[in-house]
C-alpha cells in the first residue's frame, strides 16, 4: 500500500489510526535515510572540483537531491516538532510517496530532466500540506499544549489533577523539552541554510564561468578587429600607390597626345592606363567586402 492510502485508512477506527500514525512517522524517517543514502552515492561519484561537477553526467542528479534535501528540511521543521511531542503524526502520506518517486527516478535514470521539472509536483503538494497544517491544525495543537493532560503525556507520566501538580509538570516541561526542541530547530535551520548556500555557490560559479567566456570572446573580437585594421591599412597603401601610378600614366598620356611623332605609342599607354584603372577598381571592391 502507498502512504497516501495508509493516511486515508486512519478514519477506520482508533486502533487503525494508531497503527497508521506509526507507519507514517516511520515512513518519513525511512525516506530521509533513503535520501541520505542516494546523496552519498552520488557525491562519491562526483569530482571534487566545483568546475568539473557542472559538466559531469551526475550534475542534474546532485541538483535534484539537493532540492529534495531542502524540501525534507522544511517538512521536518513543520511537522516533526509536534510529532516528537506525540501531538500528531506526519499527516501527508502523499508527500512521502512523491519523494520516493523522485528518488527512484534519480536512481534509475542516467539523464534526468531539469530539477524544476522533476520536483514540480513535490513542491506543489508539500507546500499545500504545510500551509494547511500551519493554518488549520497548528492552532488546535497549540491550544492543547498548556493543558495538564497534554503536558503529562509529553513527559511520559500520567497527569495528576490539581493546579500545583499541573504547574510543577509545566515547569519541568519548560526546563527540559524546549532546550531539545530549540537544538533540533537550530540544526534544521543550519541544514536548510547550508543547502541554500550550496545552491548560491553553484549559481555564482556558473556566473563566473559565463563572465570568463564573454571576456574571452571580447578578446578574440579585439584581436580580429586589430587584424582587419592592419589589412585595411595595407589596402589603403596599395590604393594610394595605384592612384599615384595612374596619375603618372594619365599625365604621360596627355603629354604624348600633343606630339605627332608619338602617335604609335599612345595606344600602348592607353592600354596601361586602362589596366591601372581596372586594378584600382578591384582593390576598392576588395576593401568594401572586408
Amino acid at each position: 500500500m502507498s502512504y497516501d492510502e495508509i493516511s486515508q485508512l486512519r478514519l477506520v477506527c482508533k486502533r487503525m489510526d494508531l497503527v497508521c500514525q506509526r507507519m507514517l512517522n516511520q515512513g518519513f524517517l525511512k525516506v530521509e535515510r533513503y535520501h541520505n543514502l542516494c546523496q552519498k552515492q552520488v557525491k562519491a561519484q562526483l569530482p571534487r572540483r566545483e568546475s568539473e561537477r557542472r559538466n559531469h553526467s551526475l550534475a542534474r542528479h546532485a541538483d535534484i537531491l539537493a532540492a529534495v534535501e531542502t524540501r525534507l528540511s522544511l517538512l521536518n521543521m513543520t511537522f516533526m516538532k509536534y510529532v516528537d511531542s506525540n501531538l500528531c503524526c506526519f499527516i501527508p502520506g502523499k508527500v512521502i510517496d512523491e519523494i520516493y518517486r523522485v528518488l527512484r527516478y534519480v536512481n534509475s535514470t542516467r539523464a534526468p530532466q531539469r530539477a524544476h521539472e522533476v520536483l514540480q509536483e513535490l513542491r506543489d503538494i508539500s507546500s499545500m500540506a504545510m500551509e494547511y497544517f500551519d493554518e488549520k491544525i497548528v492552532p488546535i495543537l497549540k491550544r492543547k499544549l498548556p493543558g495538564s493532560d497534554v503536558s503529562g503525556r509529553l513527559m511520559g507520566s500520567p497527569p495528576v489533577p490539581g493546579p500545583s501538580a499541573a504547574l510543577t509538570t509545566m515547569q519541568l516541561f519548560s526546563k527540559q523539552n524546549p532546550s531539545r526542541q530549540e537544538v533540533t530547530k537550530l540544526q534544521q535551520q543550519v541544514k536548510t541554510n547550508g543547502a541554500g548556500v550550496t545552491v548560491l555557490r553553484r549559481e555564482i560559479s556558473e556566473l563566473r564561468t559565463k563572465v570568463q567566456e564573454q571576456q574571452k570572446q571580447l578578446q578574440d573580437q579585439d584581436q580580429k578587429l586589430l587584424e582587419q585594421t592592419q589589412i585595411i591599412g595595407e589596402q589603403n597603401a596599395r590604393l594610394a600607390e595605384l592612384e599615384r601610378k595612374l596619375r603618372e600614366v594619365m599625365e604621360s598620356a596627355v603629354g604624348s597626345s600633343s606630339g605627332s611623332g608619338q602617335n604609335e605609342e599612345s595606344p600602348r599607354k592607353r592600354k596601361k592606363a586602362a589596366e591601372a584603372i581596372d586594378s584600382l577598381r578591384k582593390s576598392k571592391r576588395l576593401r568594401n567586402r572586408k
